[in-house]
């Protein structure tokens, strides 16, 4: 795991040193509910991608725009249009949840690799059993993992899973050491 992957903390000022590193860039939410992920964010160097999805009980882009910030509608069981960015950071707040019968979660992890730079790092929140599966997933795709409590404390049936995607070459070696 990564140095700058095992700062995070979950409280926003934390977040915010931690995003504020130069590090980070472009953030995407993929289950951006009321924009409130973004809107913690305080650093203006950051730019954030607020996505909600369309099979979501209730529609919350017009909130996401009324604070000012942007946003679009998106089916993740589908490809998403990154040009002519790729990013930094992804927040995947109870997404595979949301999509358990819809699509595969392997297609969803394949997009998220798509639209992420090596070295960029995944937030996912959602039930543990979930994070249990996307985690033997991600291994597969080569990611560095970590499970951890949810921000509320060991007991909330919700947990946290933290993945970095790794740089790596066709004969294995790694090269995100730092």
């Amino acid at each position: 795991m990564t140095r700058r992957v095992e700062l995070i903390c979950f409280n926003d000022k934390k977040i915010n040193r931690l995003l504020d590193t130069g590090r980070y860039r472009n953030i995407m939410d993929m289950n951006a509910g009321l924009g409130s992920f973004a809107a913690a964010i305080q650093s203006p160097k950051l730019w954030v991608m607020n996505v909600m999805p369309t099979t979501a009980e209730k529609s919350t882009l017009g909130v996401i725009y009324e604070r000012g910030l942007i946003g679009i509608y998106h089916d993740w069981c589908k490809a998403f249009s990154t040009y002519p960015r790729t990013y930094d950071l992804i927040h995947a707040n109870g997404l595979f949840s949301l999509y358990k019968d819809k699509c595969n979660a392997e297609d969803i992890l394949l997009e998220m690799d798509r639209i992420l730079r090596p070295e960029g790092a995944v937030i996912f929140r959602d039930e543990v059993d979930t994070l249990i599966k996307v985690k033997k997933i991600v291994a597969g795709m080569r990611w560095d993992t970590k499970m951890v409590d949810h921000e509320d404390g060991p007991l909330v049936p919700k947990k946290i899973l933290i993945a970095v995607k790794q740089y790596w070459v066709v004969d294995g070696n790694s090269t995100s050491t730092q």
